[in-house]
């Protein structure tokens, strides 16, 4: 049997949780697109991936956070912008612009709001259907469900 614990977002809690801000100004953005960027400068995707596995939300506020530190990030409107999802049994598996795997239970994990379709995702982030996928949701389960 494994001494790890199931939860590796509780391990990570463990480890974090007296992680100092290192600066009052965000050094990262994440505009509406889903685009990163660092101190006004675009930055790659391959960086903007690796960055969003210790992106948290806490408390309306977004940090990447490691065991020495936290940055905070200054985000437009969701963390991750969905670009496309597969439905099977209620559940969804979420792709994010990224190219970040996400899941969610069942519908009711979306909220729809007039200005987009948002949802829940780990580490409390806030995730948003792109275009594409905002269209098809709507199809599939506003307008078919009549």
């Amino acid at each position: 049997m494994s001494d790890i614990h199931p939860d590796a977002g509780y391990e990570l809690t463990k480890l974090t949780k007296g992680a100092p801000l290192c600066s009052e100004k965000a050094l990262f953005d994440i505009d509406e697109q889903g685009e990163w960027s660092y101190l006004g400068e675009p930055l790659p995707n391959k960086f903007a991936r690796l960055f969003s596995s210790v992106l948290h939300r806490i408390d309306d506020q977004c940090f990447l956070i490691t065991p020495v530190e936290r940055l905070r990030v200054r985000v437009a409107d969701a963390a991750l912008l969905i670009v496309d999802y597969e439905h099977e049994d209620n559940a969804f598996l979420l792709d994010s612009s990224l190219g970040t795997q996400h899941s969610v239970i069942d519908v009711n994990g979306f909220d729809l709001k007039d200005d987009g379709i948002y949802l829940e995702l780990e580490r409390g982030l806030k995730g948003k259907l792109g275009r594409a996928c905002y269209y098809r949701f709507i199809n599939e389960f506003i307008i078919s469900a009549d």
